[in-house]
Order: C-alpha cells, then structure tokens, then sequence
C-alpha cells in the first residue's frame, strides 16, 4: 500500500504518516483485483516439481475511486499531471578517477542501468545526455558542478527528456560510501538534497524520490 500510495501521489513523506498503521492493516480491502504470474512461465516443470515449487508474482490493480480518497484522508492528492522525462547530469569522483556519466561509456554502464531502474516504481523515465552533446555545451565532471540549472534544462531538451537532474557523487571513505548532492529546477526556484553514505543504488533511488516529491508539487525532498 505504502508504494502505490508513493507511485500516485508522488508524496514520498506518506509512509511516515501515523495514519498509514490503521490503513495497512486494511490494505487488502483496497485491492480491485490481482494475479499471479508465474516467473517460470514457459518453462516445463523440472522431473518431480510441482507447481507449488515455482516462484510467482503477485499484481494487484487498484481503482481511483479507491486510492483518491486514502489519499485525501492522509492530506494528499494524485499527481495527475504528466511526469517528466528527466536528463541525468552526473558528476562522479572516487579517487583519482572523475567523469560526467554519458550514454555510452562502459564506465556508466551499471549507473546508468541503476538509475533507469530507480525510476520504476515511481512511473518515471531518465536519458543521459551523450558524449557529443556534453562536448558541444563544454560541460565535463568540473564544469558540470558548477552550471546552471537553465542550461542543464536546454541541454536536458537536445537529450530527449523534458527538464534535467544534476547529480554529484563522491566516493568518501569515512562515509563508507558515496556522497550524493542533488539538484532540480522548478517554477524558477532550484532545489537540492542529499545523501551520504551509501551505494549508488540507493543514491539514485534518493535523487528519482526527490524529484517526484517537487515534480507532484509536495516541496522540498527531506
């Protein structure tokens, strides 16, 4: 219940409410309908399995009629408006090794990979702006820190997206881990937040969260 109710609204504080505990004891009663789907699904059964021996998945559909008024009760609304495709600016520096992350350099690959998947579960997309296109504007790591919000925006446009993330990431030992700074430009005011202390998965769920918190118009990441 807590993601879908994240997912729609795009209110990341929700979870914390103390309202959630009396509605997760009833998150079934808001169910329209589920599935299961069989992970193997087209695989013929191993000598001596049963179907009770295969891993599934369980989809549950919910009505607006439904979730709309969970949502008011916890002062909150659905995010109806479209949700913007979001060009990643990222600076990241671990040692002596320091790049803005690219549409093609094997070095991002993983990065890139994470991100896209940080943006599921809150129906978002991201790109990455591509060597050219980073050369041509005279943005590496360095340049990237420092750059304008509005011309990360054009830029975000000529990679296919609709408005840009900036990202910086930094390895800190002390942390164990990375160091994570974002920024996000809306309704001419710019937003940051920050991480400190963990893998670039979990940076990047960060920055995916913030930005749907100010996109959906709920304000300041925390």
């Amino acid at each position: 219940l807590d993601a879908v109710l994240v997912r729609v609204s795009g209110d990341q504080r929700l979870p914390a409410k103390p309202e959630m505990t009396a509605l997760r004891d009833k998150a079934g009663t808001f169910v329209a309908s589920f599935q299961y789907r069989d992970r193997m699904e087209g695989i013929p059964n191993h000598d001596d399995q049963g179907t009770y021996d295969r891993p599934h998945n369980l989809y549950c559909q919910y009505k607006p009629a439904d979730i709309d008024p969970v949502l008011a009760s916890l002062g909150s609304r659905p995010w109806l408006t479209g949700r913007p495709r979001l060009a990643v600016f990222l600076a990241t520096e671990r040692g002596t090794t320091h790049y803005a992350l690219d549409a093609e350099d094997d070095r991002g690959m993983l990065m890139r990979e994470s991100f896209g998947n940080a943006a599921v579960p809150l129906a978002m997309q991201v790109t990455f702006p591509t060597v050219a296109q980073l050369s041509q504007a005279g943005l590496d790591d360095q340049a990237l820190r420092n750059a304008e919000m509005t011309k990360l925006d054009t830029l975000a446009k000529k990679a296919g997206a609709d408005q840009a993330l900036y990202g910086s990431l930094v390895w800190s030992d002390k942390e164990l881990g990375w160091i994570a700074d974002w920024r996000l430009a809306m309704a001419g005011k710019t937003y940051i937040w920050q991480v400190r202390g963990v893998g670039f998965d979990e940076a990047f769920r960060v920055a995916i969260r913030g930005a749907a918190q100010i996109l959906s118009g709920n304000g300041q990441p925390e």
